[in-house]
Parts: structure tokens; C-alpha cells; sequence
């Protein structure tokens, strides 16, 4: 299990989702960009362990 590519992906994915509702109308802030921020980190986290197993 590599940690280094889960932590990127897990930024990579905050990061995105974070910004994503930005790109919809919401404010930079919003609770919305929090929100997607947060499921965004997780869905790295995920995307990074499945990666890292190859």
C-alpha cells in the first residue's frame, strides 16, 4: 500500500470537489463547496487504495 499516492489522491479529490460547485454558481466557501470537498477527499482516498493495489 503506497500512502504517498493515497494522500495525493485524497488532495486531488478535496480539491475538485472543493472547487466543483464553485464552477456550478456557489459561493468559494458555501456550504455546498465544504461539502463537496469532503466527499471529494473520500472518493480520493478510495480511488488512491484501489490504485495503489495495482
Amino acid at each position: 500500500m503506497d500512502k504517498k499516492l493515497i494522500v495525493f489522491m485524497a488532495g486531488v479529490g478535496g480539491t475538485v470537489g472543493g472547487y466543483l460547485p464553485v464552477l456550478l454558481g456557489a459561493g468559494s466557501l458555501s456550504g455546498w463547496s465544504l461539502l463537496g470537498g469532503f466527499i471529494g477527499g473520500i472518493l480520493g482516498i478510495f480511488i488512491g487504495y484501489k490504485l495503489s493495489d495495482y
